[in-house]
């Protein structure tokens, strides 16, 4: 059997899925053809149902729950991790005027979610691919830039400075981890398979931790920043116990977060449950 899966290049995304797609671990006669897009591209390709697994936005799986079901394995979840609103000019971050031109890293992203909640007034919004939020605030394209990734890592080394940032804002908010990004399958897919695929990536998230530098080449081979020490970071930082299962913490923070945009007006009411069942 063979099913199509769409994954980030950045660290933690190969991190969690080098043992699956590189057969370190059995895949049970499933086989993966696998394509690489940012977080954005990956947005769109679910809002079209194109592909049978995807890592997405948890803000844009609002649009896509009745295509798709969140597996409890492989999210992003955690404290400590949400994105960073920066400038190149200090005197910016006193005076958030509404006409600032905001660099995000997509309009699906949870990121230009919780920067909604947070700044609804900075609705003057330009999309950019996620690398290059940076130096266009170096270039003066930007006022504002929401960064995500492994940019976390590098903007201050750029003279750049951070504004806020929004995952402590959210967990000030809520209490709740703050619910990045996660994996889905489609719903049209037998429950059998979906609890297959649910299984072999916990494995793979599993032997990832039990072997990290097993997939440092693969790792480093789509990596935006090259440094092994960041890299890691970035893995410490996104994968962790929320990776290997969601656990009912990690769902109830997923829950927090749509019941948060229901009732601002940023999505419509969930219409189905969103969450892996258990097999009858």
């Amino acid at each position: 059997m063979k099913l199509t899966l769409g994954f980030s290049p950045c660290p933690n995304d190969t991190f969690i899925f080098d043992a699956l797609i590189h057969h370190k671990i059995d895949t049970e006669g499933i086989e993966f053809e696998v394509s690489f897009d940012d977080v954005e591209t990956l947005n769109q390709k679910a809002l079209k149902a194109e592909l049978d697994i995807t890592k997405l936005s948890f803000h844009a799986y609002a649009y896509v729950h009745e295509q798709y079901v969140i597996l409890d394995a492989g999210s992003a979840l955690g404290f400590g991790v949400g994105p960073l609103l920066i400038c190149k000019n200090q005197h910016v971050a006193n005076n958030l005027d509404p006409e600032l031109l905001v660099g995000i890293p997509g309009l699906y992203t949870t990121a230009n979610f919780l920067l909604g909640i947070a700044y609804p007034q900075l609705g003057n919004k330009k999309e950019l691919l996620f690398s290059d939020i940076e130096s266009s605030l170096l270039d003066d394209k930007i006022d504002i830039g929401l960064i995500i990734h492994e940019n976390r890592f590098t903007y201050e080394g750029k003279g750049l400075h951070k504004i806020i940032d929004l995952g402590s804002y959210w967990e000030t908010l809520t209490g709740c981890a703050i619910p990045l990004g996660g994996i889905v399958i489609n719903r049209s897919l037998d429950p059998n398979v979906q609890h297959k695929v649910n299984r072999l990536l916990r494995k793979s998230v599993e032997y990832a931790f039990a072997n990290p530098k097993s997939g440092l080449d693969f790792i480093k081979s789509n990596a935006q920043e090259m440094n092994e020490e960041v890299m890691y970071k970035h893995i410490d930082l996104y994968v962790n116990d929320y990776s290997i299962n969601l656990g009912i913490e990690g769902r109830k923070a997923i829950n927090v977060m749509f019941k948060i945009a229901e009732q601002k007006g940023i999505i419509s009411p969930l219409k189905t449950d969103i969450f892996l069942m258990p097999l009858s």
